[in-house]
């Protein structure tokens, strides 16, 4: 046998073993577990569905009503003891950096005032702060003059007042940073400005704890509400709420804190049926009602809709 065949000889025998070995791995391939990837494909359907829950009914965890009559509606509604609020997909609500007024008493007027007037000229154009749905799209000629209110999935509401032009509709759906409004003088004001409240469940949070307005950016990503507790670094006491109203700390979240986030936004999901609540359910899946609960920033007693979907 010549060198030039034992050469061709060997070539065509690791030619062959190559394509045994690639042939048997998409064999495996091929009998790997379809549940896996079953799982794989549920899991990002369900992420889908909850993200378009969110957008249709946002924080249902929180509010157990819709009212579109009143900007404040809280009375059937807890304010939960704690709860973190994600700042991420955020957009500034203007383009305007000076303040006018902050949050605080009034000694002028003899009253706390409850939210920012920032300066705007009437016809700027006034953004959504953060994606929702519009609640209240209202005319009140002896308070917030033209207003809107917009519930968001992070737990908030925003309040936009004084406007001079409405440009959403009641109930539509919109996006961070889409225009909402146009900047005024109308109802109670002494000068076009915008007043811009945030709130959880009716619970008075102060604007500038979430926004750096200076700086057109947030104070961090997430927002740690407490509902008790003690005044530390950057936190305000806001006794201006007829509930009890939130002792908050911005927190800025380590890289480990937002992987845990991300985790459980690929977790399991289940729907609710109607008449089951937070223990029913728990036992149902059979975990503790503090996980459930964690997992949903919801409490042992919070009020379930129907098809509202749970993380667990």
């Amino acid at each position: 046998m010549t060198i030039r065949t034992i050469r061709r000889y060997t070539l065509t025998t690791l030619m062959l073993a190559m394509a045994s070995t690639l042939s048997a791995q998409d064999l495996i391939a091929r009998q790997a577990p379809i549940d896996v990837k079953l799982k794989a494909v549920d899991s990002i359907t369900l992420n889908k569905i909850r993200k378009q829950e969110l957008l249709i009914n946002p924080s249902t965890d929180l509010y157990t009503s819709w009212n579109n009559k009143a900007v404040f509606c809280y009375s059937d509604d807890e304010v939960p003891e704690t709860y973190k609020i994600d700042l991420r997909g955020f957009a500034m609500p203007t383009t305007s950096r000076k303040i006018n007024s902050h949050v605080g008493y009034r000694p002028q007027f003899r009253r706390m005032h409850k939210g920012l007037d920032i300066k705007v000229y009437t016809g700027d154009t006034i953004y959504a702060a953060f994606s929702g749905k519009v609640r209240i799209r209202a005319f009140q000629p002896t308070g917030f003059g033209n207003v809107i209110v917009l519930r968001h999935g992070n737990g908030l509401e925003t309040i936009y007042g004084h406007l001079s032009k409405h440009l959403v509709s009641e109930g539509e759906i919109v996006r961070a940073g889409q225009p909402i409004g146009l900047g005024g003088n109308t109802g109670r004001s002494f000068g076009s400005h915008l007043h811009f409240e945030t709130r959880l469940v009716g619970a008075l949070i102060d604007p500038e704890e979430l926004f750096d307005f200076p700086n057109q950016d947030i104070k961090c990503d997430y927002y740690i509400f407490r509902k008790h507790g003690k005044n530390t670094k950057g936190e305000k006491n806001l006794n201006t709420s007829s509930q009890a109203l939130a002792v908050a700390t911005a927190s800025s979240q380590t890289e480990e804190d937002n992987k845990n986030q991300d985790d459980k936004l690929i977790g399991k999901f289940y729907k609710v049926n109607a008449g089951e609540n937070v223990s029913s359910i728990a036992r149902k899946l059979d975990i503790s009602v503090e996980r459930l609960c964690n997992a949903n920033n919801i409490s042992r007693s919070t009020r379930l809709r129907p098809s509202q979907i749970l993380r667990y």
